[in-house]
């Protein structure tokens, strides 16, 4: 087993510390006033400064040093963040992290010049000077005016990546400091934890400061240790204190280290036992492990694997009377749903860590635009397959860069059609059964689907006066090339957006759908699975092939009868009083052999299009473990994947969506779309 590579360590939780320091960045634009959204940047600058600078990144300790020196008036109240501040502190965020993460690929004058734009901003009329070290101040200037200061941290700052040494140096910035330190507490050294802090200080401090401006010394550390503060007596003259003898006693002949941390032992306050017990019984509560991607990946395909083995000794158990070996194929299949379940809940991950990325793009969109923009997001708490995330992120840049850049009308465009001057981009999650769906809306003009006709006949999609609805008009959107863009600018106009959309949604196994109101915005939804790896299927057959139809497309199962409509030479089954076009799989298929004098029927859904899927047998629900098809079957559209039964045999998974596209005609689509 390889040890961590500790730069690496500090770049996973620097990654961390800027989305929360952008995330409060952002907030700040909407909210300047909030005083705890400052607190929250200045503690993740803090923290990404000392662990840099203890992981040997010296540049970027040195950069979010200025940074924060810059920023520090914004913290005092003295200055107010404006959009401009918000935007340069946003590109020394952007600064700090190429540092970190490709550190070859940054210049010095980039730095210089954000820090220049930082202390220009927040001190108009000032030049940056570098720090110099200022003259020491006299020791008692102002005798008798200060405080007497007793600090003691928590044994475990130095592991949380904070200097104890640090704070009391920047203490003494505030006047002359004379600093005693207490080590009683310090163990012998067989017995020290250099990761622990045992020492505690006496400060003696004269300066007029009050007590606000040494909070502020320790204010990312208070919950990590004990302040006393109490003022210097005004009416006396401090004299120099004489630094504090501690004798220890050290055993020369015959040391007994036992009997000696026994007695430190027997010394402890109850009370640092009681909080250390609370201590360390919340760590194990919200104990958490980070965990490779890779190995949730490995552990999947184990435990698929470990599916396909137990879906063949159910077949086998079923073949035999043999209580004993059904009793164990059943808890076997028990224990093998409950792993899957766990597995699966384990690669889960709040969609809102994939929304917090899109809040910069909208901000820095609608700043290059010119367009005021909302940004707003539901349902940040609706979980999905970590890979699923991955894949959804690209999609939904080019669908919010859309919905800014063509939906949201320019603000004099918004006044004259009564509309507020703010527009708004909404991004929300839900599940809906075995799906989660995917909204991104916006409050702009709507799609023209004119202008769109139009085009699409120009590039000669469609023929001119053909009948088609608007719903068959919008998806022209999603044609490779295709764009209603007068000009092409640096976001759009090469038509190379949406159709990227429709393709790696499809091969989530997902599905679009797209609604306007003209005048008023337009709405489009992302239909997904909750994962990629695993799948409840129904099993079914057709000829002497058996095939998997995704449990979460199936609306319903019925036998197909002799009575069923036939209208303008297509078939369609009367379901609720209502048509629903189906399609003979036997017929697509070429499958051989006989068809079934019973055969069944298989409503399924993709969209907003029901159909039914005329098949021989209905065999029974199964838990399928998606396989790629290999690149020879890429041009085979109507599957998306094969899975591996019992029996050792594979069975290929319809692509119910593809397999309506495939199977129909321009013409039938409109007819199916009609129907239902």
């Amino acid at each position: 087993m390889t040890a961590l590579d500790p730069a690496e360590v500090f770049r996973q939780e620097a990654s961390e510390l800027f989305d929360v320091l952008e995330a409060a960045l952002l907030d700040l634009g909407v909210r300047p006033d909030d005083k705890e959204l400052v607190d929250s940047a200045f503690r993740a600058l803090h923290t990404i400064k000392g662990s840099g600078a203890m992981f040997g990144f010296d540049e970027v300790a040195s950069f979010t040093h200025e940074f924060e020196t810059a920023f520090d008036r914004v913290r005092k109240g003295e200055i107010r963040p404006d959009q401009d501040l918000i935007s340069v502190a946003l590109a020394a965020k952007d600064y700090i992290r190429a540092l970190i993460e490709a550190p070859e690929s940054t210049d010095s004058i980039i730095g210089e010049g954000i820090l220049g734009d930082l202390h220009r901003l927040v001190a108009p009329g000032q030049r940056h000077i570098e720090a110099q070290p200022s003259e020491p101040a006299p020791p008692f200037a102002q005798p008798g005016i200060g405080w007497q200061l007793h600090i003691e941290f928590d044994s475990d700052i130095l592991r949380n990546g904070s200097n104890p040494l640090d704070l009391i140096e920047d203490l003494g910035k505030l006047g002359s400091c004379f600093v005693v330190a207490l080590t009683d507490d310090v163990p012998f050294l067989d017995e020290l934890d250099p990761e622990r802090c045992f020492l505690k200080w006496d400060v003696t401090l004269h300066s007029d400061c009050n007590r606000d401006a040494i909070d502020d010394v320790f204010i990312f550390v208070m919950d990590e240790m004990k302040l006393v503060c109490t003022p210097l007596a005004t009416t006396e003259i401090a004299p120099p204190l004489a630094p504090v003898e501690v004798p220890v006693e050290v055993p020369v002949d015959h040391p007994q280290p036992i009997e000696a941390a026994a007695d430190r032992e027997s010394r402890r306050s109850p009370k640092l036992d009681r909080r250390e017990e609370a201590r360390r019984s919340d760590d194990k509560a919200n104990a958490t492990v980070r965990v490779q991607a890779e190995r949730l990946d490995e552990l999947m395909d184990r435990v698929g694997e470990l599916v396909i083995a137990q879906a063949r000794l159910t077949q086998l158990a079923s073949a035999t009377n043999d209580i004993a070996i059904k009793s164990i194929a059943e808890e076997i299949e028990r224990l093998a749903a409950s792993l899957r379940d766990t597995t699966m809940g384990a690669r889960m991950v709040p969609i809102g860590s994939l929304f917090g990325r899109f809040r910069r793009l909208v901000h820095d969109l609608s700043r290059d635009l010119g367009k005021p923009v909302e940004f707003v997001t539901a349902g940040e708490d609706t979980e999905l397959d970590k890979t699923m995330i991955e894949r959804l992120a690209d999609p939904l840049v080019h669908l919010i860069r859309n919905a800014i850049d063509h939906g949201i009308e320019p603000t004099d465009a918004r006044a004259a059609s009564g509309k507020t001057e703010l527009g708004q981009i909404e991004i929300a999650a839900t599940h809906a059964g075995a799906q989660v769906l995917v909204t991104v809306r916006d409050n702009g003009a709507g799609l023209n689907t004119a202008r769109i006709r139009a085009k699409a006949e120009e590039q000669g999609l469609v023929a001119p006066g053909a009948a088609m609805s608007d719903h068959d008009i919008h998806q022209f959107l999603f044609h490779p090339g295709f764009s209603t863009a007068q000009t092409i600018s640096a976001l759009s106009g090469r038509g190379v957006g949406m159709d990227v959309v429709k393709r790696t949604i499809e091969a989530m196994r997902g599905s679009i759908d797209l609604s306007t109101k003209p005048g008023h915005g337009t709405t489009v939804t992302l239909r997904l699975p909750l994962t990629l790896a695993i799948i409840e299927g129904l099993l079914i057959r057709v000829g002497e092939g058996r095939y998997i139809i995704p449990l979460s497309a199936v609306e319903e199962c019925a036998e197909l009868s002799t009575t069923d409509e036939r209208a303008r030479g297509r078939d369609f089954l009367n379901m609720h009083g209502g048509l629903v076009p189906f399609l003979r799989l036997r017929d697509l298929f070429d499958a051989t052999g006989e068809p079934d004098k019973h055969q069944k029927i298989v409503i399924a859904s993709s969209g907003e299009t029901r159909v039914g899927l005329v098949v021989d047998q209905i065999i029974g629900s199964h838990q399928s473990v998606i396989k790629s098809l290999s690149k020879l079957h890429s041009d085979v559209t109507m599957f998306s994947g094969a899975t591996i039964l019992g029996d050792g045999t594979a069975a290929l998974i319809l692509d119910v969506a593809q397999l309506i596209a495939t199977g129909q005609g321009p013409a039938d689509k409109h007819l199916i779309k009609e129907a239902a």
